[in-house]
């Protein structure tokens, strides 16, 4: 038990402190036999629409770290800005937005920290105000199926940086899905995340994105 909270720990220290999906190369999607190929012009206004397009998703993820140590959990998100990752039985850590902040509870020390989302790279994914395609960038793939794009504000190198990974799938919002994102903080501390069991559009209370608080027995 204490190896797998001190691996959550750091695993969702660096979520947190990179905004959580970096720039490099991209999760492996596609196959090593073609040369890359520039993407459509088109593909970085169609992904940020595709990922404005979702109302409301439950997906399970895979947390890993760059030391290739990982977590699994449940990931539900609803637009604007909410999002809880639920990590599995026996980490007890919590990561929650309300829109606003991100909050990760340790529920084990008792401890709660707040950040805003709008100050890290997680703010392309949930700050309804953020112009990801101001800061966004495609990224070449080796799959013409899969669009990459990178989020870089160059004013605050201090937010970090995120690497979101889309494959195009007529059925999902936009006709695209978001399978994965890399985060890369400040400290070149590398976060990946991959979905997958996508469910959109379910319903999903506001109360999903509230926690226990371990400091009082209010729930907050």
């Amino acid at each position: 038990m204490y190896r797998l909270k001190s691996l959550s720990i750091k695993l969702a220290g660096a979520a947190i402190s990179a905004a959580l999906v970096v720039s490099g190369p991209a999760p492996a999607q596609a196959p090593a036999a073609a040369p890359a190929a520039p993407a459509p012009s088109g593909d970085l206004a169609r992904a940020v629409a595709a990922l404005r397009a979702i109302t409301t998703l439950r997906a399970d993820f895979s947390q890993t770290d760059r030391n290739g140590q990982r977590v699994n959990g449940v990931l539900t998100m609803k637009r604007p800005g909410r999002i809880r990752f639920q990590y599995q039985q026996g980490v007890p850590l919590l990561i929650v937005s309300d829109g606003k902040a991100l909050t990760l509870i340790d529920y084990e020390v008792r401890q709660v920290q707040r950040w805003p989302i709008s100050n890290s790279p997680l703010g392309a994914l949930l700050d309804p105000g953020r112009d990801v395609s101001r800061f966004g960038r495609l990224q070449p793939t080796l799959d013409p199926n899969v669009v990459s794009f990178e989020v870089r504000d160059t004013r605050h190198p201090e937010y970090g940086v995120i690497t979101l990974i889309f494959v195009r799938k007529a059925s999902a919002p936009g006709g695209m899905e978001l399978t994965a994102w890399v985060a890369l903080d400040s400290q070149n501390k590398r976060t990946t995340i991959r979905l997958s069991n996508h469910r959109y559009g379910i319903d999903v209370p506001d109360n999903a994105f509230r926690y226990n608080d371990p400091r009082s027995p209010t729930r907050r």
